[in-house]
This record gives structure tokens, sequence and C-alpha cells, in this order.
């Protein structure tokens, strides 16, 4: 179970960007293709940029950061390469960063994986693949060096994994594959044996990310969630688990997911509907609430009074109460200090991931200490 009095945090986000302020990723990433950047200057300039965003996540007043959002391509691609679900074809490729290179974006014959639309946002992934071979293995070791990186740094960290659930919707069946998710119960231990390596690792809270929560889903979906996460909810040692949804309301798959005995849920409270949906949930009055308030899609200021409203609605409904954004900052810009030139009437209606920072923490101080001390 989880540690026995895990602190609770007030304000965080749900994710980060990760390309860089003036697109450093991207430079490096494209140099090592190309032959100009080797693989060890690659992995300085992202320990770099994720130092970087540590730096101004806590300066903006954050007790809770994400740790593990980062990617050198896609995240999606990240959890099959932890889950020792990347294709066949690129098995025989010697190198384990020309290995995921490959499936990204092919390598001489090997076709790469195919890309989709996450959600309804204009952010690609890429779709897994799972085939009647797929063996899944567990291998965090990215995920556990960058917790040990923002331990190092003295970083609040809260490492983030995506889910079973929708690694496995969101996946693609081959060459004779049933539906992907006839293969979760053999997803569920290795997942117990992530939590247990993030307990012993430190981390007090992990974040397990399932945005599919929120689509449509079948009664035998709620059912293999409500036992996925009773089931991780149950392991011996592990963080406090917070699942983390965006785009959109939970509706059944809310009183499906309070009832399993996990210790949060993040929700998008920009969605309609979605707060008074939590304060009605009667488990939740054990749980610690993350509430999107921030819109982390939209480059637009957010109303303090509209978003206050919506926190007072879970005040007594919730166990504890954290601000934080609807989804992650991965969709906006980073800052609107790199826009000087912006039309002032303009610019006064702006938020962007600085700015949305600044949001986050002023509300949680408002929440805590009333709208008079902000």
């Amino acid at each position: 179970m989880a540690t026995t009095n895990t602190p609770h945090f007030t304000a965080t986000v749900s994710g980060l960007p990760r390309i860089g302020p003036n697109r450093e990723l991207k430079r490096a990433v494209e140099g090592y293709w190309a032959g100009r950047v080797d693989a060890d200057a690659l992995a300085e300039t992202a320990r770099a940029l994720r130092a970087e965003q540590y730096a101004q996540l806590r300066a903006a007043g954050l007790d809770s950061v994400p740790v593990g959002t980062f990617s050198y391509y896609d995240q999606m691609l990240d959890t099959a390469a932890m889950l020792g679900a990347l294709p066949a074809r690129v098995a025989n490729i010697d190198d384990e960063l020309d290995r995921y290179f490959a499936a990204a974006r092919g390598a001489d014959t090997v076709q790469p994986l195919e890309m989709t639309k996450w959600f309804d946002t204009n952010y690609h992934y890429l779709v897994p693949e799972i085939a009647p071979d797929t063996s899944f293995s567990l291998h965090p070791d990215k995920l556990l060096a960058e917790l040990a990186e923002a331990a190092r740094l003295d970083v609040p960290a809260r490492p983030v994994a995506i889910g079973p659930i929708t690694f496995l919707k969101l996946s693609k069946a081959v060459s004779g594959q049933s539906d992907p998710m006839d293969r979760l119960a053999e997803l569920v231990p290795l997942y117990e044996r992530l939590l247990e390596e993030l307990a012993a690792a430190g981390a007090p809270w992990v974040q397990i990310e399932e945005p599919v929560l929120v689509t449509d889903l079948s009664e035998g979906d709620l059912d293999a969630v409500k036992a996925t996460y009773t089931r991780l909810a149950a392991a011996q040692r592990r963080p406090a688990i917070l699942v983390s949804t965006y785009f959109g309301s939970l509706g059944p798959a809310l009183p499906a997911l309070a009832s399993t005995g996990i210790d949060g849920i993040a929700v998008d409270l920009t969605a309609d509907g979605a707060a008074d949906e939590v304060a009605g949930t009667p488990a939740l009055r054990e749980m610690l609430v993350v509430a999107g308030v921030v819109d982390g899609r939209n480059v637009w200021r957010s109303d303090p009074d509209a978003a206050l409203a919506a926190l007072a609605t879970l005040l007594g409904s919730c166990g504890a109460v954290a601000v934080g954004t609807s989804c992650s900052l991965l969709h906006v810009p980073y800052s609107l200090a790199a826009e000087p030139d912006l039309d002032p009437d303009l610019r006064s209606w702006l938020a962007f991931g600085a700015e949305k920072l600044a949001e986050v923490r002023m509300l949680a101080t408002a929440l805590a200490e009333g709208p008079a001390a902000v």
C-alpha cells in the first residue's frame, strides 16, 4: 500500500513541454539523425532542458513536479519501449537509441510506426503495434533515471507514466492479434513492479495517465478499469497513486475509478459539468483531487472568479484539493516573454506556459488563504 501519511500537494501541472523554448531539442535530435550530434551531446541538451524546467516550476511555487513527461519523440513510443513492445522489425538494431528512432521514423528498409492525432489536439503520437508474439517486459530505466536526476536537484518529483488502459486502447492490433485490451492481464503485473521500483526510488506519488477514460467506454472496459486499479491500489509497496485524466469529463468512469482504493484523481474541470460530477462522487471524500481549472490547451487567461467557483464546489466533497492544469502544457507556447511585439490589448488576454504556472499558484493561494491574499 502507499506510504502512510503521504503528504498532499497544492499546486501542480499535469505535464510539461519538451521541445525547448528555442526549439533546442528539435535541433539536437535532427542533428543526431544527420550525424552532426552524438548521443552524449543529445543527452546533455535534454538534461539541460529538464533542469531549466524544474527550476522554473520550483520558482513558480509548484510543490509537486511531473517527471518523466520528457521525450525525444513521443510519450506513447516511450511507453512501448518501457513495456518491451517496440515492433519486432526493429529488434535487430543493436543500439537502443537508434532502435527507438527506427520505430519512430524508419531506418533503411524498416517501416516506422503509424502516426495519428492525440485525441482531438494538434499533437500526434506513434501508434504502438500489438502482435500475437509481442512479449511484454518492464524496462523502467528512463523513468528511474529522470526521477533520480530530479532528486539530485531537490525537485519534489512525481513520476509520470501512461497507464495500461490508455496504452492498449490506443494501440493497434497487427498480424492477427485480437483486441489489444485482451492483453491487459499481461501488463498489470509489470505496472505492479513499476510501482514497487518507484517506491524504492523514493517517489511519494506516481501519476498514471489514463486520458482514454473520458471517451465512451463499454461496460467491459469499465470493469477492466475497476479491476486493474483495484489490483494496483492493493500493491504491497507503492507510491500514492494519482490517476490523471484530461480532455473531458469522466462520466461513468469516475465512480468506477474512485472506488478502487487509489489515492487521487486529476480531472479536467474546464469540461462542462465536471466540477458538479466530481463533487457528487462520495468516494472522493477520502481522496486528493487535482482540479484542472487552468486550461492547458488554449492560450487565453483564466477567469479567476469562474476557477475559484469551480474549486469551491469541491471543498468539503474531497479529501484534499490541489490546483492544476486541465492537461499537459505541451499544447501551449512556453512564455509571452518571447513575444515582445504583441499588441498590448491582445497581450492582456493571453497566457502561455509560464503565465499559466503563475495562474495555478495564484489560484492555489486564493483557495488556501482567500481571494484577498492575491
